[in-house]
């Protein structure tokens, strides 16, 4: 009988393959299967002993994804295998990274499970712009917000727009202008400064300085795609402006 395998959720951070914590480079190393998502760096994986397998279960909003179910069956099948199972995630795998239902999973089949927590792109992402998601100042709290929720769901734009905090939001290319919307019916004003950081910490990154009646316009004349975080509040003026696009006059118009 196969001795009790373990599972390892593990963040991969934002991107950059030297922010990876060296819990993770430990963990990674004593793998013997690795559940990787498509958003993790590729060099990550070189942290990997020779033998170890790896398994590609990419989950990305708009694209064709594993299904979660799927990947919560061979989580369970591999450890009951007697398997150490390392289950890789772009981020940090609690922040909007479906690590809860994951262990709702494991723990339903009996199998033992820790977390390696990442570093989230909603604070890196802001950071590699130079921009503060908290400031004495200027934002005295901070909300993280997805833009992509399940079928039926719906955010309360509005309610954020009075909450006074800064507004980072992942997924929320799509639903820009939708969001945008919701914001400014709570009464946000056109002018207020917000930004869009795309592929943050990587030699690619792109960063958008732009105001929130701007921003939907903004990101498509300048070409934005996921992955990308969105920054909405006055701490964004701080943004430093890289890769921007070739009309430098759309970038922090109000």
């Amino acid at each position: 009988m196969a001795s009790a395998g373990k599972v390892w959720l593990v963040g991969a951070g934002p991107g950059d393959p030297e922010l990876l914590t060296l819990k993770a480079v430990r963990v990674l190393y004593e793998a013997d299967v690795v559940l990787v998502d498509d958003l993790v760096n590729p060099a990550v994986l070189g942290h990997m002993k020779p033998g170890a397998r790896v398994i590609h279960v990419g989950k990305r909003g708009g694209c064709k994804s594993t299904p979660q179910a799927f990947i919560e069956k061979l989580l369970v099948a591999e450890a009951k295998a007697g398997n150490t199972v390392v289950r890789l995630k772009g981020g940090d795998p609690f922040v909007f990274g479906r690590g809860g239902e994951e262990t709702a999973a494991l723990d339903a089949a009996g199998v033992h499970w820790q977390v390696v927590s990442g570093i989230t792109s909603g604070i890196a992402a802001p950071a590699a712009a130079g921009i503060p998601v908290t400031h004495r100042e200027a934002g005295r709290g901070v909300a993280f917000i997805t833009g992509h929720t399940r079928e039926g769901a719906a955010v309360d734009w509005e309610a954020l727009a009075r909450s006074g905090l800064t507004l980072v939001i992942y997924m929320g290319i799509a639903r820009c202008e939708d969001i945008v919307a919701g914001l400014r019916r709570g009464g946000l004003r056109a002018t207020l400064p917000a930004a869009v950081i795309q592929h943050a910490t990587l030699p690619q990154q792109r960063v958008i300085a732009s105001s929130l009646a701007r921003l939907p316009e903004d990101i498509r004349a300048c070409g934005i795609g996921s992955p990308a975080i969105l920054v909405i509040g006055e701490v964004a003026d701080a943004a430093r402006m890289a890769g921007q696009c070739a009309d430098e006059s759309l970038a922090g118009s109000a």
